[in-house]
């Protein structure tokens, strides 16, 4: 995915993209070519919007527009009325708008920069989602998910030192923690166990038969260590005998 990503931020750059922000929501339009819009596809990057001859527009989720303005650098940002917005005013826009929004960014920057294809928590079909859980019960449900779809359920804890996250310097304090959470399933349980036993009863087997031989070995060399005590003793017995005759 590096290479897609490398190749796709080239493009942009070279077509000076500019995403256009939307008025009401976070999101923001790219207009693109043909060429940028199969990377954007085989990045996931967004989701096609339209599409015309020459030109494809893709709507790009607030992390995803921040992550190619400030993380790439290779797309621009204005508002409707086409004034350019800079990266630390971007920021300011998107975090006062949901105050989600410096963690879950966080959550996105490690993950993408880790070449992992990160979609928003609505699009559950996808692989990878993002999303922010509350409580237990939301870990539960994310977890029962990933079972059924056979998907691994990872969980990002961020921790920071700093109480204001409104400014754009929180991302250098915000410390990424992973953890894989696997779900508990009986039979998969009792199988393990069942193999664990099967394999020190195997080790145990192989124990068995090289003690078996060690001592094996034992007794042939003190057998034919008394052997030749014994061959010894009698050849001198005969010797003395025939030295007194």
């Amino acid at each position: 995915m590096s290479t897609i990503v490398a190749e796709l931020q080239a493009k942009l750059r070279d077509s000076e993209a500019v995403a256009t922000l939307a008025v009401h929501t976070r999101d923001a339009i790219l207009e693109v070519g043909k060429d940028q819009a199969k990377l954007l596809n085989c990045a996931s990057f967004g989701a096609l919007e339209s599409a015309g001859t020459e030109k494809q527009w893709f709507q790009l989720g607030p992390e995803e527009v921040f992550f190619l303005c400030h993380a790439l650098k290779c797309v621009a940002v204005e508002s409707e009325n086409r004034a350019r917005v800079g990266a630390p005013e971007l920021w300011d826009l998107l975090a006062s708008t949901s105050e989600q929004f410096p963690e879950m960014y966080r959550a996105y920057e490690h993950l993408r920069l880790k070449n992992w294809v990160v979609k928003s928590g609505l699009q559950k079909a996808l692989g990878t989602r993002c999303d922010r859980m509350q409580d237990w019960s939301e870990l539960l449900s994310a977890l029962r998910a990933s079972g059924s779809v056979a998907k691994t359920l990872l969980v990002l804890t961020i921790s920071t030192e700093s109480s204001e996250l409104g400014s754009m310097d929180c991302l250098e304090q915000m410390i990424v923690h992973e953890r894989t959470i696997t779900r508990w399933i009986p039979q998969q349980c009792r199988e393990r166990r069942e193999e664990t036993n099967r394999n020190e009863q195997r080790q145990k087997s192989c124990r068995e038969v090289s003690n078996e031989e060690q001592e094996h070995t034992f007794r042939g060399v003190v057998f034919s260590y008394w052997g030749v005590v014994l061959s010894f003793t009698v050849l001198s017995s005969l010797l003395v005998y025939k030295l007194k005759f």
